[in-house]
């Protein structure tokens, strides 16, 4: 009979030949997992690590098994350096691998990755996978090259026609509608405070071009007596009816003449101030392509991500607009469009 030193030795060396050496191992947590496709991801810079937070907190088909850094270090999360990657890949039965290296002048391990490929293991770029994932494009390190040669950003005849057709009858028929509910908002705005029923405000649209924007005027009529800036969470500018036109957004329905007189679509970026943009544009890479397209009333960012009131916002919702401008389709349209109602019930990320 063994002693209890020796089955323990005995119990940890099998345990160690295991592909999965430092992870728990149970019976029903391994048949499940093996449904699983294992993730190796190439790199250790931000992009990785984004990709690799997102998966493991919300992804039932995928598991990220570690990194590759260029030097091994002593991370426990790091499995090797560039030129183990073949060894890895056996030992921890990768089925894909994500290349999330950042810096240029590192050098790729090409024929490991060509060899990976070659025997069926799914190589595939990390900026892709984190649009895919996220619904966004990590635009801090996304080089213009895989912009310029990605298969995103395509305008059919049809869809832009379609597109367009949709704008004017539904701006118009919402209007005819929604008209008595509209004389009724003026009647409480008139009555609330004191100053014009409507706000005009200049914002910049397709191709940069600056166009006036219509909205419901929700603060006080001095508001930005001391110059332009942010909305904040509990703004002491707001009204009392303008309280609950911003909470569910039923100040921005006049846009919809903005709609059908052809400066704005109904999903799209949110238009900025051309102050904003001013600035924006010297801090955040990228920035113009948002005005490839029409702005919107409403847009992907405004149903994945919160109300901004910072330039930090301002990057972080340029991700999600860099993202529907370079897959806009009309059934992506129709989700936003949808997720907007969800956004306007709830009356999430009001200010």
């Amino acid at each position: 009979m063994h002693s209890t030193a020796e089955q323990d030795s005995q119990r940890t060396a099998k345990r160690d030949s295991r592909p999965f050496p430092n992870a728990i191992h149970l019976d029903g947590l391994d048949f499940l997992r093996s449904f699983k496709k294992r993730v190796l991801i190439v790199g250790t810079g931000l992009l990785a690590m984004e990709l690799s937070k997102k998966l493991a907190s919300n992804h039932r088909r995928m598991e990220v098994v570690g990194f590759l850094d260029k030097y091994k270090s002593g991370n426990q999360n790091l499995l090797g350096a560039y030129e183990n990657l073949r060894e890895v890949v056996e030992r921890y039965h990768v089925g894909l691998i994500a290349v999330c290296i950042e810096d240029r002048r590192e050098v790729l391990p090409v024929q490991a990755l060509l060899e990976c490929k070659t025997i069926g293991i799914e190589v595939v770029d990390g900026h892709q996978m984190y649009e895919e994932e996220l619904g966004r494009l990590s635009i801090d390190q996304l080089r213009p090259s895989a912009l310029i040669f990605s298969t995103g950003f395509k305008r059919r005849f049809l869809a832009r026609g379609l597109k367009k057709l949709s704008d004017l009858v539904i701006s118009a028929v919402g209007l005819v509608v929604l008209a008595p509910i509209l004389v009724l908002i003026a009647i409480l705005i008139k009555i609330d405070s004191a100053g014009p029923i409507f706000y005009r405000q200049m914002r910049v649209g397709l191709r940069g071009q600056p166009f006036m924007i219509w909205k419901f005027r929700s603060m006080c009529a001095e508001a930005e007596s001391n110059g332009p800036r942010w909305a904040v969470s509990n703004d002491p500018r707001v009204s009392r009816v303008g309280w609950i036109l911003r909470k569910f957004r039923i100040d921005e329905i006049p846009q919809l003449y903005n709609v059908l007189r052809g400066e704005m679509s109904l999903v799209g970026p949110r238009p900025e101030r051309p102050v904003f943009v001013s600035a924006l544009k010297m801090r955040i890479p990228y920035y113009d392509i948002r005005h490839t397209v029409r702005p919107g009333l409403t847009g992907w960012a405004q149903t994945q991500f919160r109300y901004g009131s910072t330039a930090e916002d301002a990057h972080a919702k340029l991700q999600y607009d860099l993202y529907y401008v370079k897959n806009m389709t009309l059934r992506l349209d129709m989700r936003i469009l949808i997720e907007t109602i969800r956004v306007v019930l709830l009356g999430e990320g009001a200010r």
